[in-house]
């Protein structure tokens, strides 16, 4: 059962809102590929908002995704990318409705 979960807001630097939203649906088949990583979305909140929110059964597939390849190429380029450092949570999750 997930019991944990990430939320990040993300806000584009000026000019680099598409660079930013294909960045994230690129990330798509990253993450399909982490075994720990129960549900990932990808969001545009507004023109140069964006949003990740992530579930995981336990701290070790947190941590995994942490540190996987996706957070590393997003910090890896946030500063081209983003306007600030991403704002990111992490979250006690109390309930879930999964596929499956």
């Amino acid at each position: 059962m997930v019991s944990i979960g990430l939320i990040a807001t993300l806000h584009a630097a000026p000019g680099m809102e598409d660079e930013v939203a294909s960045f994230l649906a690129g990330a798509l088949p990253l993450v399909q590929a982490e075994k720990g990583t129960v549900a990932w979305f990808a969001f545009r909140i507004d023109e140069s908002t964006f949003g990740l929110v992530d579930a995981f059964d336990d701290e070790a597939a947190l941590q995994a995704h942490l540190d996987g390849d996706v957070a590393g190429a997003l910090m890896g380029r946030a500063g081209e990318l983003l306007s600030k450092p991403p704002e990111i949570r992490t979250v006690q999750l109390l309930a879930a409705k999964l596929p499956g």
